[in-house]
């Protein structure tokens, strides 16, 4: 499908649940032709998801063809048995296809002028830290090279190699707890809703004390101990149960 035909079909009437899982059913039957009922049904899924990629430098048609690419995988793979809505499930599968194109395609993309300043402040960075025998400020970098401490902050931070979610934040009740597990992204506009659509429908398949505790591990930052307090029950039991709640929801994803 070319970008053009998909532009058209995005302006076309959105599935409703009802309808995409009884066309899901009649693929499974063999109707191979619903497949692109299914397509266009849900492109502007697509669309939504790939507005929060516009800064990424990357043409949005490519984008979408890419995002495109894992609606489609998620109309082969999805499951009627997972008890989960159709969006609910794609999401994941759509941002992830974007994202490893995003990570195989190359290092973060930075403009020429950002990546010249960078230069610029890590050498004045230098020569000041010698000058006043210690590190200089922001303001002073902004100071001496005559630019405003916005441009610095974002040269330096431009360069700065990103953190991998995998890395090790601290121990907590003796349990590694990684970066991925305490960040939080504030919701605005079509990120918010693309973000909140998947956490809603997965948590309303949680029971009340399972939810409960994925709540007050990762929104409320509580430790295993003050979590297990908190519901009469000990730390290890709260260990498996967490660990266990989290297998789930990664299969209901995956």
């Amino acid at each position: 499908m070319d970008a053009i035909s998909a532009k058209k079909l995005a302006s076309g009437p959105v599935l409703n649940e009802e309808d995409t899982q009884a066309l899901i059913r009649r693929l499974r039957a063999g109707e191979i032709e619903v497949q692109d009922l299914l397509l266009a049904g849900h492109l502007r899924l697509v669309y939504s998801i790939v507005a929060r990629f516009l800064n990424s430098g990357h043409d949005p048609e490519d984008l979408f063809q890419i995002g495109s690419i894992g609606l489609l995988k998620a109309i082969k793979k999805f499951d009627l048995s997972y008890n989960v809505r159709f969006s609910t499930y794609a999401v994941p599968l759509i941002i992830g296809e974007i994202r490893r194109f995003l990570r195989d395609d190359g290092p973060i993309k930075v403009s020429r002028s950002v990546k010249e300043t960078a230069v610029k402040v890590r050498r004045a960075n230098d020569e000041l830290r010698k000058k006043l025998d210690r590190e200089p400020r922001i303001s002073e970098i902004a100071e001496f090279l005559e630019l405003c401490e916005e441009d610095v902050i974002e040269a330096i931070e431009a360069l700065r190699a990103p953190s991998s979610l995998e890395e090790k934040v601290f121990q907590d009740d003796g349990n590694p707890v990684y970066l991925v597990d305490r960040v939080k992204q504030e919701d605005s506009g079509e990120e918010g809703l693309v973000e909140g659509l998947a956490l809603r429908q997965i948590m309303k398949a949680l029971t009340p004390r399972e939810q409960r505790i994925i709540t007050a591990r990762y929104f409320e930052n509580k430790t295993q101990t003050q979590v297990a307090e908190e519901l009469s029950v000990s730390q290890v039991q709260i260990s498996r149960l967490e660990k266990a709640i989290l297998t789930r929801l990664r299969q209901m994803l995956l």
